[in-house]
């Protein structure tokens, strides 16, 4: 008897490569309207797109108990109902590599053509001004600096070594060895890099820690008739603080691919600004990058129709239901640590699990959800429980796990130390960062930061503050948080020995902002302070 081959529905324009696959049918439909997917996909067991077609629940239910893996050619997710794909347990997955090298060459097309004034210069002889006094400036022996050190960081910076620049890279999650394998000198911090660039480029995902984080202040900082390239996300780079820059002149000139809103109005700032050269988000559009996209979408999915889970999952399948009953907590604290982790000590090149005490289940799982959370936030992938390991290994991450049968405090806890290795003139140190946590109930808690005992539901936000065991400090604090309108929701106190060093951590219903914290931090009776978001 012949099996029943698998179809799978293509309804977006895309360059698919080969339909013929034994054991399927590949049906490609480029730019179906939407009434004739939602008629024919009762019919499919997989949906490819683009982001033109919205996969939302009306498209979900309406295809029935067939369909179980959606593919999106490209990286972004958007167009996609994730959660509830998810809980329809039906796999999504996406191809965010294949338009790496286009994204990177457009970054520098971005810049060569703003070092020479191409803009300026087309504009002004399309008008019969024949303008040879523009001076441009030789990249060669300037120095970039490119924020994020990812797969498209990693590829400007080996094509900007090619012109024979100076590169220098902030990307606070990328461990030592990876600058050092791609050659690139590693700022400390952002203002490090950004005192020391001739020419900027950013390269990271946008999410709340990347939103706005070049603005007004760090433009000012960039050194004068300096270049500012963004052709990742919309957002990242300020929209006004740009077209300021280069109206007052401090900026050279700048290159944009990506707006916060788009299309751009025709009213949008960046239409007027001198200097400006402007792309319409064509990062994945060359004929190259169309042609693996679209390969390498249909081959995962058919894969995926296979069993085959490993490349481009953006949503986790559910454990089974009993592992999920079992460890269901376990999971979810293992996440929040893996999240305060990478608040407390990004970039790590180690991390290392100790399961202390009797677990209901195999806690191998927990790993993985230390990862997710670990992960999240850093990576334009959505880390999740098919693919945390693999991110982990391509970020250099080394994961060791340990067993402890005995537990001293808890009936079981998860322990996690984060290593990062630090070098200096002085030498190679590593700093290291513990936290650890247990399940009360089905309820996470976090039970040890550092070396020192608390006990705390890990939800919102949390200041973590350490000072000389004396009296006082909490409520000098408490009294700074109350000047705000901050409401304390919790507070865990530890200390290694009495009268030595101790640690208190609150949890705030409100964030602080940079301004508070450093206040905090200038309290007499505080020695550090650190706030973290569960």
């Amino acid at each position: 008897m012949t099996a029943t081959p698998l179809r799978v529905l293509i309804c977006d324009e895309m360059n698919p490569g080969n339909l013929e696959h034994a054991g399927f049918v590949i049906d490609y439909q480029g730019n179906l309207p939407r009434e004739e997917i939602l008629r024919r996909l009762p019919d499919y067991d997989a949906l490819i797109t683009r982001s033109r077609t919205k996969v939302d629940r009306e498209l979900i239910d309406a295809a029935g108990e067939h369909l179980k893996v959606i593919g999106r050619g490209g990286v972004g997710v958007d167009n996609i109902d994730l959660e509830y794909a998810s809980l329809r347990g039906l796999l999504v997955l996406n191809a965010p590599e294949s338009n790496n090298v286009s994204a990177a060459e457009l970054a520098i097309m971005h810049l060569m053509a703003a070092a020479r004034g191409l803009i300026r210069s087309d504009t002004k002889t399309r008008a019969g001004e024949w303008d040879r006094k523009f001076l441009g400036i030789e990249l060669k022996d300037k120095t970039l600096g490119i924020v994020g050190l990812g797969r498209i960081g990693s590829i400007v910076a080996d094509r900007a070594q090619g012109l024979r620049m100076k590169v220098m890279a902030y990307d606070p999650h990328v461990p030592d060895s990876k600058f050092e394998r791609a050659g690139v000198a590693r700022a400390g911090t952002l203002d490090d890099l950004l005192a020391q660039a001739d020419a900027l480029t950013v390269h990271t995902p946008l999410t709340d820690e990347t939103r706005g984080m070049i603005a007004a202040p760090e433009l000012a900082r960039l050194r004068p008739g300096a270049i500012v390239v963004n052709a990742a996300r919309g957002g990242i780079i300020d929209e006004q603080a740009l077209v300021d820059a280069l109206n007052s002149g401090h900026l050279l000139a700048a290159g944009v691919d990506v707006f916060v809103d788009e299309p751009p109005t025709p009213e949008h700032i960046f239409l007027q600004a001198k200097n400006l050269a402007i792309t319409a988000h064509l990062g994945a559009n060359t004929v190259e990058a169309q042609e693996r996209v679209g390969a390498e979408i249909v081959d995962r999915v058919l894969a995926a129709l296979q069993g085959d889970v490993s490349k481009g999952a953006v949503n986790a399948p559910a454990l089974d239901a009993k592992t999920s009953e079992l460890l269901g907590g376990y999971l979810a604290v293992g996440e929040k640590l893996g999240r305060i982790l990478s608040q407390l000590l990004p970039g790590a090149s180690d991390l290392e699990l100790t399961f202390r005490g009797t677990f209901p289940a195999d806690p191998a799982p927990v790993v993985t959800s230390v990862l997710v959370g670990y992960l999240a936030g850093s990576t334009d992938h959505h880390p999740n429980m098919i693919n945390a390991r693999a991110l982990a290994r391509e970020r250099g991450i080394s994961v060791a796990v340990r067993e402890q049968q005995d537990s001293p405090d808890y009936q079981s806890e998860i322990i996690v130390t984060a290593t990062q290795q630090v070098r200096s003139e002085e030498g190679t140190r590593n700093r290291v960062r513990t936290v650890g946590g247990t399940v009360f109930g089905k309820s996470p808690r976090l039970t040890r930061l550092r070396d020192y005992r608390v006990e705390l539901e890990p939800e919102g936000y949390i200041l973590i503050a350490s000072n000389e065991d004396k009296p006082g400090a909490v409520a000098k604090l408490s009294n700074l948080l109350g000047t705000w309108g901050i409401n304390i929701a919790g507070m865990a106190l530890g200390r290694a020995q009495k009268g030595g060093q101790a640690l208190f951590t609150l949890t705030l219903d409100d964030t602080l902002t940079p301004e508070q914290l450093e206040a905090v931090r200038a309290l007499d009776v505080i020695e550090s302070a650190y706030l973290v978001k569960a």
